[in-house]
């Protein structure tokens, strides 16, 4: 134990504080923490034997079965990954599940270099149980204005054009409609989504203790990523702002948004089999929303689509999804809006263009009492 050891677990999130996860690659890829950097000190075949070996024969044997499974070899590869963490983020802790046998037996290990390193009392599980309890206390806390409007109408824009905001989208990498998914299909597991959900809405009130909150109007599900209950409900009972933008406009910004922008990540990415990749991906993104579409739609839209990607490949340019974007909005996506609209309480407080928007925001979410 060093004298900077520490259950202060506020402080570690709203600093940023840069983490030394010693636990098996299998627990962090569950989950972990937004700062954190796996460095086991078992791998997932060890830490399974040693695991197995603690509930038959006990804690000594479970002990005496670590020291020969990590050999001087091992330890010496571990101390030094480990010791340049610390060079590197002097200002950082260590932490395995509970805080226990693992953490010592790291920071032993390092104090027998000369190197002293603070650890998280409690570990992973204790911060995990903190984090959910103070999201739960921010969903209670923070009042809430949602930012509604038709698809198309640049609300992620226009809420990263304001400091009261946590862009959900961004969090879970995904822009919430059947053509969200980013180019890798990457979106953080739930436990961490919950994580980094957490900790912006705790580093929201700290910044902004006495502000209203906007976040975008979502389902849900964002993606893969679900939204907390009491989250949720809260947003749903929030009042909202309902952003206006012309059709033409919307189209330009889905056109910008998802074509113009987004070909060139896979012509990057794919290089020769970019245009096979994208194709797929848009094609086969439209496909899965073919029921709700209804046959006659679906093949309107994908004959307009396929028409496009085979302009787009020829000359870079994206216009001729305008069609195909146009009918997506006009026929599915508005009368989905209107008929969500039909089943929401939330009251409706403004309704403006973006500039008019953006100052009712500034006015109205600075103090919230």
């Amino acid at each position: 134990m060093t004298s900077q050891d520490t259950n202060d677990y506020q402080s570690i999130f709203l600093e940023d504080r840069p983490l030394m996860d010693v636990r098996a690659p299998v627990e962090f890829e569950k989950g972990a923490f937004p700062k954190s950097q796996n460095i086991p000190i078992l791998d997932d075949l060890q830490r399974e034997a040693i695991g197995t070996c603690y509930k038959k024969e006990g804690q000594d044997a479970a002990i005496a079965l670590g020291l020969q499974l990590v050999g001087a070899d091992i330890r010496e590869q571990r101390l030094g990954q480990w010791t340049q963490f610390v060079k590197a983020y002097p200002e950082g802790y260590l932490y395995c599940f509970r805080g226990g046998l693992r953490s010592r037996t790291t920071q032993n290990w390092l104090q027998e270099q000369g190197v002293n390193y603070p650890l998280i009392k409690g570990g992973y599980k204790s911060m995990r149980t903190y984090l959910l309890q103070q999201l739960e206390l921010s969903a209670e806390q923070i009042p809430m204005v949602i930012l509604s409007g038709l698809t198309g109408s640049g609300k992620t824009h226009v809420l990263n054009k304001t400091r009261y905001q946590i862009d959900l989208e961004g969090l879970a990498n995904h822009r919430g409609s059947a053509f969200g998914s980013d180019i890798n299909d990457f979106q953080p597991t739930q436990i961490n989504w919950e994580n980094k959900l957490s900790i912006d809405c705790l580093k929201y009130r700290h910044h902004y203790p006495d502000a209203g909150l906007l976040l975008e109007d979502e389902s849900k599900r964002i993606g893969r990523n679900i939204l907390p209950d009491s989250f949720y409900l809260k947003m749903q009972q929030a009042p909202s702002i309902f952003l206006q933008r012309e059709l033409e406009q919307r189209v330009a910004i889905i056109r910008d948004d998802y074509f113009t922008s987004s070909w060139p990540l896979y012509q990057q990415q794919y290089q020769q089999a970019g245009e096979e990749k994208f194709s797929t991906f848009l094609l086969g993104s439209l496909a899965r929303i073919k029921k709700r579409l209804g046959g006659v739609l679906y093949e309107q839209i994908n004959a307009s689509f396929t028409l496009a990607l085979e302009h787009l490949f020829a000359t870079g340019e994206s216009n001729l999804f305008d069609e195909g974007v146009r009918l997506l909005l006009l026929e599915y996506y508005d009368p989905m809006y209107q008929y969500q609209l039909k089943n929401k309480q939330r009251k409706m407080v403004f309704s403006g263009t973006e500039p008019e928007i953006l100052a009712w925001v500034e006015e109205h979410l600075k103090t919230i009492t």
